[in-house]
C-alpha cells in the first residue's frame, strides 16, 4: 500500500484508465471541430460527441437531444438557473433552493437576488433532508424555479427527489437539480425522479476536469433557457463555443462505465464505508455521525470528533487526503455552513471530517486510515483539558471561563 492515500473523491476522482484511453485518439489523430461538416475530420469529432451525448442519456434514463454540453457543472448551475430565470422572468420572479447547496447555486441565487429575483432558502432537517411541506408552503404563484442537489457534497444525503419534482409540477413550476455527486453512484432516472433539469460534472465519475453537461427536458413540459454564452448557436442555441471533443469523449466514457458497473461499485463501497465506520465507532467514544445514513451516498462519510481541533486532526493524517469541516478562509476559521444548517454546533463542526472512498480504494487503505485515525484522535484528546472534564462528568456548557 502507497501513501498519501487518497480518501477525497468527493472533491475529484482520478481518471479512470478506460477514459484516458478512449480520450487518447481525440488529441491527435481525430482532431477535427465537431462543428465542422464538410469534411472527414469534422464528421469523424461529430460522430465521437453524438456517441458519447448517447452514453450520457442513457446513464441518466435521458434521449440524447437534451444532453448540452458545458465545461462542468458550475456552468451548468449557472446555464440552467440564469438561462430559466431569464426565459420565464415575466411569468414570475421567485426561485426556492436549499441553505445547504453548492455554492456554484447559492452564489449565483444571490446574484439573480441583486438583479430583483426573490429568492427563498429552505432550511433542512437535522438528518439533511428537506421538509416536503415546508416546500409546499414556499411555492407561490410568482414561482417559476426550484433548485435543490441530488446529494449533497458534503454530508452525501440523498434529497427524495422524485416526490420534490412532483410538487413542483403540481404546481407548473419547473425543477433543476445539481447531480453531480450522485450521477454514477446511486440510480439516477431523469424521467422517473420528475427532473427538468440537471447539472453532471466528469471529474466526479472519474472522467476529466473542465468538461460538464446539462440534461435540459424537451417534453412534458418542454424546458426553454436563455443561453448565457453567445456566438455560433452550438448545443441547440442553448451554449456556444468550439466542442471539447476530447473532453466529451471521456465524459461519455465514464458515465458509460458507471453504467456497467455501478451496482456492483456501490456495493463495495458502502462497505468499505461501513467497515471505516464500525471500525471508528467501536474505538471511540464521542463521535458523531453528520446527516441520515439511511438516504445517503454508498461511499461517503461525514463524522464529527469531540474535543479534537479539525486543523490539528488534519495535521496528525497527514498522509491521508479527506476534507474538513472547518474551512480556513482569509485568516478567519468558519465552520461548515451545510454542517451549521443541520444545526450541528461550531464545536463539533470544526471537528468533523468527509471521508469520500472512490474506485481506486481497497481494503487495506481503509483498515490503514481507522487506525491512523484512532491513534490521533486519542493523541489529540490525551492533551485536550476539555476532554478530561467532560469525561469527569463537568458540563462545559455551564462553565465560566474566566476573561484574561
Amino acid at each position: 500500500m502507497k501513501t498519501p492515500v487518497y480518501f477525497d473523491n468527493h472533491a475529484t476522482t482520478q481518471m479512470d484508465p478506460r477514459v484516458l484511453k478512449a480520450m487518447l485518439p481525440y488529441f491527435t489523430e481525430h482532431f477535427g471541430n465537431a462543428a465542422s461538416r464538410n469534411h472527414s475530420f469534422g464528421w469523424e469529432a461529430e460522430k465521437a460527441v453524438d456517441k458519447a451525448r448517447k452514453q450520457i442519456a442513457d446513464l441518466i434514463g435521458a434521449t440524447p437531444k437534451e444532453i448540452i454540453f458545458t465545461s462542468g457543472a458550475t456552468e451548468s448551475n449557472n446555464l440552467a438557473i440564469k438561462g430559466v430565470a431569464e426565459m420565464y422572468g415575466e411569468k414570475g420572479n421567485h426561485i426556492i433552493t436549499a441553505a445547504t447547496e453548492h455554492k456554484a447555486v447559492l452564489d449565483t441565487c444571490k446574484k439573480l437576488e441583486k438583479e430583483g429575483f426573490r429568492v427563498t432558502y429552505l432550511p433542512l432537517k437535522e438528518d439533511g433532508l428537506l421538509d416536503l411541506d415546508l416546500l409546499r408552503q414556499a411555492i407561490t404563484d410568482k414561482t417559476i424555479l426550484v433548485t435543490i442537489m441530488y446529494a449533497n457534497n458534503e454530508i452525501g444525503v440523498i434529497q427524495p427527489i422524485a416526490e420534490i419534482g412532483k410538487i413542483c409540477h403540481e404546481r407548473g413550476v419547473l425543477f433543476h437539480t445539481d447531480g453531480v455527486q450522485a450521477v454514477g453512484k446511486v440510480p439516477v432516472n431523469v424521467i422517473k425522479d420528475n427532473i427538468d433539469m440537471m447539472s453532471i460534472t466528469g471529474h466526479k465519475i472519474y472522467g476529466p476536469k473542465g468538461v460538464g453537461a446539462l440534461y435540459v427536458r424537451r417534453k412534458g413540459p418542454r424546458v426553454q433557457l436563455t443561453a448565457q454564452m453567445d456566438g455560433g448557436g452550438h448545443e441547440r442555441g442553448m451554449r456556444s463555443g468550439t466542442m471539447n471533443t476530447p473532453g466529451i469523449v471521456g465524459l461519455g466514457e465514464a458515465c458509460a462505465i458507471c453504467q456497467q458497473d455501478m451496482a456492483e461499485e456501490s456495493k463495495r463501497l458502502s462497505h468499505l464505508r461501513d467497515k471505516l465506520k464500525s471500525k471508528l465507532e467501536s474505538e471511540l467514544d464521542e463521535v458523531f455521525i453528520n446527516g441520515s445514513m439511511e438516504h445517503r451516498l454508498p461511499h461517503n462519510l461525514n463524522m464529527s470528533f469531540a474535543y479534537v481541533e479539525g486543523e490539528s486532526l488534519l495535521m496528525g493524517i497527514n498522509d491521508i487526503a479527506v476534507s474538513s469541516g472547518s474551512a480556513c478562509t482569509s485568516a478567519t476559521l468558519e465552520p461548515s455552513y451545510v454542517l451549521k444548517a443541520l444545526g450541528v454546533g461550531d464545536d463539533l463542526a470544526h471537528t468533523s471530517i468527509r471521508f469520500g472512498l472512490g474506485r481506486f480504494n481497497t481494503e487495506e487503505e481503509v483498515d490503514y486510515v481507522a487506525d491512523r485515525m484512532i491513534s490521533v484522535v486519542r493523541k489529540l484528546r490525551d492533551l485536550s483539558p476539555l476532554y478530561e472534564m467532560a469525561k469527569e462528568g463537568i458540563d462545559l456548557s455551564k462553565v465560566q471561563w474566566a476573561a484574561e
